[in-house]
């Protein structure tokens, strides 16, 4: 009995020191943690370089890729939903929305501020989902008939008439989800989510559809989306239709969307066709240079996101609403297309019957016909 004894004795002490071991590993941890944080006010980048960049408006600009007045206005309006108390156990974030403009990794921004790094993925999804609620209602309602004639109207200065948007869709790259198969495996061998737009004359969204599949086509996601469907089923209150200046006799001609040839020809989209390629393709140019604009404003489009496609979906949203309160593009101009008045009357000469030509025409070249084509 008593070798049994102690030979639970000696159990219970092997066992004690297997707890009192992992007891000090959890605390080492919790110790190195606690140390990285708790230097955050002392040493984080948000109590420390945000400050001094405040006192230059370029250097400001370079690292949060808005201006101060900008970053202060768009705080204002998203601190509200974002904003979290402290307690006396602890001191909460500041979310300034700092670590959503980056294009560096959250273990990078996690570092420099002094946070962790689901910390600050969470505040990223934040964030981005409460930007896209707070503005979308004043920032990017649902154009009405007197909205989308304006737009026209806009269009019309580039020697466009009836034109109420250009329209494409872009790529956003992102890693590979698990179990996805090539859902989101697109054509140019990368996986990816795409943002469909419809950009006006002054580069500014209008209507976006986000969290299509990379391996659908551009005219694909048209179709699967709220937007291609209303505009089937003639819900997006068009404006009628109206003559083209200086091809009255014409009769009334539907508005018109324009895209590349990825979109199918309908009555309310148009496509480039041989002999009319130069004018639309001018025109069409708004939706490229908004997409380009949006890539050298917000550096995570020239990098994979290493997020799930519901984050990435939140960050596309946030990050193409994020101009409208801002005034990204209020007295703005980038490349304002100055047609002239007589290049605006010739445009139309486009739609004007080239009348009866017979065998005598036979020796002429084709570029003869292009002004009749």
């Amino acid at each position: 009995m008593a070798e049994t004894g102690g030979g639970a004795a000696l159990a219970l002490a092997e066992e004690e020191e297997r707890r009192r071991r992992r007891r000090r590993r959890r605390c080492t941890c919790r110790i190195v943690g606690a140390d990285v944080t708790r230097g955050r006010q002392q040493q984080g980048a948000r109590h420390h370089l945000v400050q001094e960049l405040r006192f230059g408006d370029a250097r400001f600009a370079a690292y949060f890729r808005l201006n101060k007045c900008q970053f202060e206005q768009l705080l204002r309006i998203v601190a509200p939903s974002v904003a979290k108390l402290d307690t006396k156990f602890r001191q909460a974030v500041q979310k300034n929305g700092s670590a959503f403009v980056y294009g560096d990794s959250f273990r990078s921004v996690a570092f420099g501020f002094r946070v962790g790094a689901s910390t600050v993925a969470g505040i990223v999804h934040e964030v981005c989902a409460a930007i896209w609620t707070s503005l979308l209602a004043d920032y990017m309602p649902r154009p009405d008939a007197a909205e989308w004639r304006k737009i026209a109207a806009e269009f019309s200065h580039l020697a466009f008439p009836n034109c109420l948007g250009a329209m494409d869709g872009k790529h956003v790259v992102i890693e590979a989800p698990p179990s996805s198969g090539s859902l989101y495996y697109n054509y140019k061998g990368t996986f990816s989510i795409v943002l469909l737009a419809v950009v006006d004359a002054k580069y500014r969204f209008r209507v976006v559809d986000i969290g299509a599949y990379g391996r659908n086509s551009d005219g694909g996601t048209l179709s699967a989306s709220a937007f291609g469907t209303a505009l089937r089923q003639n819900t997006l209150g068009i404006p009628a239709d109206c003559p083209l200046p200086g091809a009255e006799h014409l009769g009334p001609m539907p508005h018109v969307f324009l895209a590349d040839e990825a979109f199918p020809l309908r009555r309310n989209i148009m496509r480039p066709y041989p002999g009319h390629n130069f004018r639309l393709s001018h025109v069409r140019r708004m939706v490229e240079c908004a997409f380009g604009i949006l890539a050298s404003q917000w550096r995570v489009y020239r990098r994979v996101l290493g997020v799930s496609p519901e984050v990435a979906e939140n960050i596309v949203k946030a990050t193409s609403m994020t101009i409208y309160p801002v005034g990204f593009y209020e007295n703005t101009t980038y490349a304002d297309a100055m047609v002239h008045k007589s290049e605006y009357t010739s445009c139309f000469l486009l739609f004007v019957s080239a009348g009866y030509r017979g065998s005598d025409c036979t020796g002429r070249s084709p570029e003869d016909y292009k002004p009749t084509l």
